[in-house]
């Protein structure tokens, strides 16, 4: 299963009602965040979730509101006695970014390992986090990501049975690993049924409209999408800053079939984006304003 936690739903600037944009998952232990806007580890406090954990932290894009808060995190993971390596997920340049940051925080007990993405899309292996990251179309450069927990097949105990392999090899079959057994290799495609549909989430925002969008988020059972502004003649405003309206998104979201959308990083002038749902959920029925702290587990579907 996937725990989601929208910790932060704001765009430009923090509200007293409303923090900046960040994104929280977890996953056997393991967290991956995207995005820190200021007050993201207050956020994250508010939820009663560790910084401890964190072991992932992707950026979509170098504009203040999305990474103003990721030194003071930093310091507080460190604060929490973590050692263990951190990698930071972001376009090129992120080390540059994040090592110009530093200057007032030049000590970590923990390293920072980089990767840098260049191309309009590339997949990466966070530890159980299979991460996609899409180019988007924004100001600057900027990635959305879609992040999926994959699932092995059913274990087939009469195809196992028929190999006569005694039963205390079953268990590294099923975790992926080879075996050897009276001079034979078993490998777990010999055992194993083909791959169930896992969890899929996808987050974007800051951009216009794009096809990539639709193609990374095809299917997503959760869909985290920018809905900057509400109004009903907002697009035209939302093309010339290079965001999105909430219609916009909820289109998205119905080209790409997704299971659900919520909407996030809203105008500081938007006070109350539930006022505007109504005609979102005419387009796309699956649809909510996000909140900060509006919290999910995700779990594998039954068979």
């Amino acid at each position: 299963m996937l725990d989601v936690c929208l910790a932060g739903c704001g765009g430009m600037m923090p509200l007293p009602y409303r923090f900046l944009t960040a994104l929280m998952l977890r996953h056997e232990g393991s967290q991956l965040l995207i995005d820190c806007g200021e007050a993201t580890q207050v956020a994250l406090r508010r939820r009663g979730w560790s910084f401890k954990p964190i072991d992932f932290i992707c950026i979509t894009h170098f504009h203040a509101d999305h990474i103003s808060g990721l030194i003071g995190l930093l310091l507080s993971m460190g604060n929490s006695e973590r050692t263990e390596p951190v990698t930071m997920v972001g376009p090129r340049g992120l080390e540059r970014v994040v090592n110009s940051l530093r200057i007032v925080a030049p000590e970590l007990p923990f390293e920072i390992r980089f990767l840098e993405l260049s191309r309009p899309v590339e997949k990466l292996r966070l530890g159980e986090f299979e991460l996609t990251a899409f180019r988007v179309h924004h100001a600057i450069t900027t990635y959305g990501y879609t992040v999926e927990i994959p699932r092995a097949g059913r274990f087939q105990v009469d195809r196992a049975l028929a190999l006569g392999l005694p039963v205390i090899y079953w268990n590294r079959l099923q975790k992926g690993e080879e075996v050897e057994y009276e001079g034979e290799t078993y490998y777990p495609e010999m055992v194993m049924g083909p791959p169930r549909r896992g969890i899929k989430l996808t987050y974007c925002t800051d951009t216009r409209p794009t096809q990539s969008i639709v193609d990374g988020a095809r299917d997503a059972d959760l869909f985290i999408c920018e809905g900057m502004y509400g109004e009903a003649d907002s697009e035209q405003r939302a093309a010339e800053h290079m965001h999105m309206s909430f219609a916009e998104a909820a289109r998205l979201a119905k080209r790409a079939e997704v299971k659900e959308l919520w909407l996030t990083h809203f105008s500081p002038a938007l006070n109350r984006p539930e006022d505007y749902m109504d005609a979102v959920r005419e387009i796309f029925p699956a649809a909510r304003a996000g909140s900060d702290g509006l919290s999910v587990t995700l779990k594998f579907p039954e068979e």
